[in-house]
């Protein structure tokens, strides 16, 4: 199974947008995943990680919920 993580800074009030990410995840893989983690961090970090693969950064592109799906996609299909 697949097990994504999203780091999130804290400090910038990344919460709600690790959170959306999360639920777009579940809502579209459901079951494949084996887990979807939310991980603390800081200094401006939103990262979504595939076992241990950095699919998206928010410091290289725009967020955009449906191009983070797009890039797990082929980790989970």
């Amino acid at each position: 199974m697949t097990s994504v993580e999203i780091e999130y800074c804290v400090p910038c009030g990344f919460l709600d947008r690790a959170e959306q990410l999360q639920h777009a995840l579940l809502e579209q893989f459901g079951d494949r995943l084996d887990r979807v983690a939310l991980v603390t961090g800081d200094h401006g970090v939103l990262t979504v990680t595939v076992d241990g693969e950095r699919v998206w950064d928010k410091s290289e592109d725009e967020f955009d919920p449906d191009l983070v799906l797009r890039r797990v996609r082929p980790h989970v299909d």
